[in-house]
């Protein structure tokens, strides 16, 4: 299993990308390769409960590295996206973790055989169903649960996504290394807090959590 997550950034074409969310499902039938794919929304920065109309993201799973390669060299939908975006950043990813489901699956199978160097960089992604009847609660929470996040030296890039505003919610997080990931994980105290307090609340009805080696980035 070959993953990838593309971020879209645009400054003009802003309405055509809107749109896109309902076209881009019929452009995407019958890709070549393509096994699971959301294509999604993103929040403005600090996991705003705001939508961020400027940047778009597409998560894919493809059977192998060389359907990947060739959706993004000749497909039309990512060339629709080259023609109008002024950035657009895809990471390439093995997983090496993941337990819970999306939508009743788990889509991201570990490659328990890969080895993770020290320098190798991490990408996190983590997605839940939120209980419509604790929306308030967890959306009062959000802001003060990712305060930890911001001023976290091992953090290089983080952004929250989805494909239902407010109830179908995710995050992709890129970190330095293996290491920093596990520090923020497993000790620091905030998000222990925030943990306890998820589980405490039973704010989702479902959730995954899912951890990548990052084995190129293309910008």
């Amino acid at each position: 299993m070959y993953t990838t997550i593309t971020f879209f950034r645009l400054r003009e074409h802003k309405y055509w990308a809107f749109k896109m969310m309902g076209i881009g499902h019929r452009m995407l039938k019958e890709t070549g390769g393509l096994v699971f794919y959301k294509l999604m929304g993103t929040g403005k920065k600090g996991f705003s409960i705001l939508p961020d109309w400027g940047e778009y993201s597409f998560l894919a799973n493809w059977e192998n590295e060389q359907q990947a390669k060739d959706f993004f060299e000749n497909h039309p939908f990512y060339q629709s996206y080259k023609e109008r975006c002024y950035e657009i950043i895809t990471y390439h990813l093995t997983c090496i973790k993941c337990h819970g489901t999306w939508d009743g699956k788990t889509p991201f199978v570990a490659d328990k055989n890969l080895g993770v160097l020290p320098d190798d960089r991490i990408g996190v992604i983590t997605r839940a169903s939120i209980k419509w009847h604790k929306l308030l609660r967890f959306w009062r929470y959000v802001p003060k649960s990712h305060q930890a996040l911001w001023d976290n030296p091992g953090l290089v890039f983080t952004k929250g996504i989805g494909d239902v505003p407010l109830l179908e919610m995710a995050t992709f997080s890129l970190w330095k290394n293996q290491e920093a990931i596990t520090q923020f994980a497993y000790k620091n105290e905030h998000h222990q807090k925030a943990i306890a307090l998820t589980k405490r609340h039973n704010w989702y009805s479902e959730e995954m959590f899912s951890r990548f080696v990052v084995r190129e980035m293309d910008f």
